[in-house]
């Protein structure tokens, strides 16, 4: 568990980065000196996390994330930080991952009780791998994933991918890519898929026609570094912007994961309910104390070993635009939309990649997903007066500074 106190901590590492985005612009070539860039490192709330009874007995739960300590994660973060998991009578372990980890094969494995995973690469594990793992809560709603390109290219379109050098960071994240142009009769064999690491330096340097960025990331990344043409940020009418989002390519992502054996112990179902509901917990209070989410998850980054960005401003805008991805939740946050189920699934089938090579050939078994868990979290939770659809949501502004800070 996270015992310390959560405030606005130590803003070395983002200022650090500006600085060195800065060194690296060329003088504008505007005829008039740029004003200066705002450098004043963007002040998060202090919060107190909520130390345990020490006299409480808590069962040890470990849950993995997908990736590094950040606000993508922040619902499970402040459900630790503030008491909800012990409330539940748990002792939650968060262990953040990076590439070398794929959580639903290590939860398989029995590494971890719960995982968090993208679906497409969860559908690729259970056929390549045989796993045998259930998705018991879907918090992620809507695709956050985009494809930038420079504006003018003629990559506006998922028809623009043709012939031209896509950047995707892989293990399963370009998925999308493919399902977007099956959907459009397009011929994927003729994208060159570019591995691009997790950030837009392939698209800046010039390495990929079109850069692969979640809304909550590396789109903010690119909107924190300086034009060296202008001296100023980057905007984003510089680029232009293909969000699976308004594709049938888009696909469920951000999911919580469980073992499909564990499940059939009646202790462990019972766990997982008391589980969702400490999470359910932690995603409405960052939904409705975005600056305080952000920074638990900023304090949560500068805590661990590994953790890229983590400066409090682009954390700011990481869990707001996260929060888009979560809410509203018409039929309850967690729930599995069967159509976006569907349309993830057949997405996966009707895909081949740039190699001519079908992503997936058979369909997931019908225990890949199951809303018992959640549906009973979401009922207990309405009865306390929970608000878990946040049909009322609506997102806050951030002004992103260089770096991120």
């Amino acid at each position: 568990m996270i015992h310390r106190k959560r405030s606005a901590l130590a803003l070395a590492t983002g200022t650090a980065l500006a600085a060195l985005l800065l060194a690296g612009c060329t003088t504008p070539t505007a005829e008039e000196t740029p004003e200066a860039l705002d450098d004043t490192p963007t002040e998060l709330p202090a919060v107190d996390c909520v130390e345990p009874d020490p006299a409480a007995t808590l069962a040890p739960v470990t849950l993995m994330l997908q990736w590094l300590p950040q606000a993508q994660f922040a619902g499970y973060y402040a459900a630790d930080c503030l008491g909800y998991f012990a409330e539940a009578g748990l002792d939650v372990t968060i262990v953040p991952t990076g590439g070398d980890i794929v959580p639903q094969e290590a939860l398989f494995a029995g590494e971890a009780d719960y995982a968090i995973a993208w679906v497409p690469k969860v559908l690729g594990s259970i056929e390549a791998n045989s796993i045998e793992v259930t998705n018991v809560a879907q918090i992620f709603q809507t695709s956050g994933t985009l494809q930038v390109s420079f504006a003018g290219e003629g990559i506006d379109t998922v028809a623009g991918f043709e012939g031209k050098r896509i950047g995707s960071w892989g293990f399963g994240n370009e998925w999308e890519i493919f399902a977007a142009m099956a959907a459009e009769g397009l011929d994927s064999t003729s994208v060159s898929i570019t591995t691009q690491d997790f950030s837009m330096n392939a698209l800046l340097d010039g390495d990929v026609d079109a850069a692969q960025a979640m809304t909550y990331n590396e789109w903010a990344q690119v909107l924190e570094t300086v034009n060296p043409d202008t001296g100023e940020l980057y905007q984003p009418e510089d680029f232009d912007v293909v969000s699976y989002a308004d594709t049938v390519g888009a696909m469920l992502q951000d999911a919580i994961w469980a073992r499909t054996e564990a499940l059939g112990d009646p202790a462990f179902e019972a766990q997982t309910v008391e589980f969702l509901k400490a999470v359910i917990k932690g995603w409405v209070y960052t939904r409705d104390n975005p600056e305080e989410g952000a920074s638990i998850s900023y304090a949560a980054a500068l805590d661990a070993d590994a953790a890229f960005p983590v400066g409090p401003g682009h954390q700011l805008w990481q869990m707001n635009e996260v929060n888009k991805l979560v809410w509203p939740a018409a039929n309850g946050i967690g729930v599995v939309d069967a159509n976006a189920w569907a349309q993830t699934v057949d997405g996966s089938l009707a895909s081949v990649n740039q190699d001519g090579v079908k992503l997936i050939t058979t369909e997931p078994p019908t225990t890949a997903y199951s809303n018992d868990y959640i549906l009973e979290a979401i009922a207990a939770l309405e009865a306390e007066g929970v608000d878990v659809t946040g049909a009322s949501f609506s997102p806050i502004t951030v002004t992103l500074k260089a770096g991120g800070i």
